[in-house]
């Protein structure tokens, strides 16, 4: 009989035991169910919810858009916006500031100007421009005696342009004041068909600059002198003329402006309301312009003026305006006061209007004078005005 070893414990222990259960049919069973359970509630609250979502009767099954991302503005747009920019006449210009901050209610550059038309007096009539006489043949003569003596012509004629060609046909002398200190307008008035006077304050800065090409534009050049106003709520600028200054204070302030501005052919007053009713200081304005051998032309900004009355006295050639051309900044105005020029040169043979480097004479004055000929006047240099009225004081 053959006996079997006997196991121990510890062979007990060594034995491996199954590593998974298997699990009871029943238990099987409920887990089934549960998931099919589960499945069919999802399923139901699915319906649920698109039940609650569909359209009543009669509303249209309308597909939403799909909301695009956010589209995000330039940032300037979140800015606060500009103000509104109002369009209007130019405003009258205003003195050079030399970068010193205006007041809030800065002093007028320009008096009130006379709307009223002067006619000049009959005795200041021009002549003719006379031709030039034929040389006579006359019988050998000894010869004259030779002299280094020669008369100098005056200043103003030395600078003024030369004589255009008139057939007898009324004159019109367009004088352009207040040149010099708004340099984007005084630049469109040198480049305005010509010829005509331009006249540059006496403190306006770079003179020398602003003046180089005056004649090759074929203008001419005067000083525009600040002269006392009648009101003190304008201000004439630097240098003023006063009437109570002292007859060698006044001689000082104008030698200061004319040395600023060489070749010029004569000034004319810049307001002036005041300082032109003064006889004493006329005078020593005239005995400077006679001895510097320059014309005066009397803006007549007031009608008790006695620059004329003084100038013819003391020897200088004077001339006065006739018309002021753009007290109202507008192009029907403006056009207006040219055919009022029209008429005064034809009736006295000249006339001579006094306009600003403002927008509307600026926009007016090319067309004007492109069909000027056409109707029968001649436009000139203010200089061929005075030499025909002195060619007929003789």
């Amino acid at each position: 009989m053959v006996r079997r070893p006997k196991r121990t414990r510890r062979d007990d222990r060594q034995s491996p035991r199954p590593t998974h259960r298997t699990l009871n049919p029943t238990r099987q069973v409920v887990l089934a169910l549960a998931a099919v359970a589960a499945l069919g509630l999802g399923y139901a609250v699915a319906v649920a919810l698109d039940w609650t979502n569909k359209p009543t009767p009669g509303q249209s099954d309308v597909v939403q858009p799909i909301p695009k991302a956010e589209k995000r503005e330039p940032w300037y747009k979140s800015q606060t916006p500009p103000p509104e920019l109002v369009e209007g006449p130019s405003a009258p210009i205003l003195p050079d500031t030399n970068g010193q901050p205006l007041s809030d209610r800065p002093r007028a550059y320009e008096e009130a100007l006379p709307q009223e038309t002067y006619d000049s007096p009959p005795s200041q009539a021009p002549a003719p421009i006379p031709p030039v006489p034929a040389t006579p043949v006359a019988p050998a003569a000894p010869p004259a005696q030779v002299t280094d003596q020669v008369t100098p012509r005056p200043a103003w004629e030395q600078f003024a342009l030369a004589m255009p060609e008139t057939d007898g046909r009324p004159m019109i002398a367009i004088v352009i004041d207040d040149m010099g200190m708004d340099r984007k307008r005084t630049a469109k008035a040198v480049k305005l068909p010509g010829p005509l006077t331009l006249s540059f304050l006496a403190y306006a800065d770079d003179l020398a600059l602003q003046t180089r090409d005056i004649r090759a534009s074929g203008h001419e050049l005067m000083l525009h002198v600040s002269m006392e106003p009648g009101s003190k709520s304008v201000d004439p600028g630097p240098n003023v003329l006063l009437a109570t200054d002292p007859p060698n204070e006044i001689r000082r302030r104008l030698v200061w402006g004319l040395d600023r501005l060489p070749g010029v052919i004569g000034i004319n007053n810049h307001m002036g309301s005041r300082f032109t009713e003064n006889r004493a200081g006329m005078a020593v304005v005239m005995d400077e312009l006679k001895e510097r051998g320059l014309l005066f032309l009397d803006s007549r900004t007031t009608p008790k003026s006695v620059g004329a009355v003084i100038g013819r006295a003391a020897g200088v050639p004077v001339v006065e305006r006739n018309v002021f051309l753009d007290n109202v900044n507008e192009v029907k105005a403006v056009n207006a006061r040219l055919a009022e020029v029209e008429r005064v040169a034809k009736r006295s043979g000249a006339a001579i209007a006094i306009g600003h480097p403002r927008d509307a004479t600026l926009a007016a004055l090319p067309k004007w004078i492109e069909k000027l000929e056409a109707r029968g006047l001649v436009l000139v240099p203010l200089s061929a005005i005075v030499r025909s009225i002195e060619n007929n004081r003789g």
